[in-house]
């Protein structure tokens, strides 16, 4: 509540002290389209600083950040957006302006979103399917040179009716392009498939 309290003060304050510095300030643009993307992008990274760091500057902020809070399953970005659509949906039923509710949609969107990057993170990592034959050698070179765990997964191949060793091992972007060359250097006819995994939690990743 007291980051809160502060961050609305500032907040009101740095508004007025800008407005007042950068009064002839020439406006770079007067495309709507081109304010929303950019104004959305240096919005939005602001307040996910903010929100990062647990503190608000009032309004939706605040009220998301608490909802979030009470239940952890609703992300704070996609509950500012909601919060904020309403808001502006009301605005233009009363102001009957559609076009700038329209136009203030991509702008909430590109904040809500720069929100669940940075704010709540993003996590991004990567799934990758080995078939070897010499899966023991891959994953022992992985475990050694990566320090990361992989699991066998029993199958069957369908082509040939042959039991199979499936490695599943799941890693980091960066580290995922080492393990593919890893597998092709100990066998160049290994079988690889790789997917993207929208976030991975426990050893060696985030923990909550």
């Amino acid at each position: 509540m007291a980051k809160a309290v502060i961050g609305t003060i500032l907040l009101s304050v740095l508004l007025n002290i800008c407005e007042t510095l950068f009064a002839n300030f020439k406006v770079i643009t007067q495309d709507k389209l081109l304010a929303c993307i950019y104004g959305g992008l240096i919005v939005g990274i602001g307040n996910a600083i903010i929100l990062k760091n647990n503190a608000s500057t009032g309004g939706t902020e605040l009220l998301s950040n608490i909802i979030s809070r009470m239940y952890p399953t609703i992300k704070t970005g996609s509950l500012l957006v909601i919060l904020d659509i309403i808001i502006v949906a009301i605005n233009v039923i009363a102001l009957k302006q559609i076009e700038i509710g329209l136009y203030s949609a991509i702008a909430i969107y590109i904040i809500g979103k720069l929100i669940e990057i940075i704010a709540e993170g993003t996590n991004f990592t990567k799934m990758i399917f080995i078939v070897s034959d010499k899966y023991k050698e891959i994953a022992e070179e992985i475990s050694k040179k990566l320090e990361r765990g992989s699991t066998a997964i029993y199958a069957k191949g369908m082509y040939k009716e042959e039991e199979k060793i499936i490695l599943w091992c799941v890693a980091s972007k960066y580290e995922i392009v080492k393990i593919r060359q890893i597998a092709s250097k100990i066998d160049k006819d290994s079988f690889m498939t790789i997917f993207n995994a929208r976030e991975a939690y426990g050893l060696g990743f985030r923990e909550e």
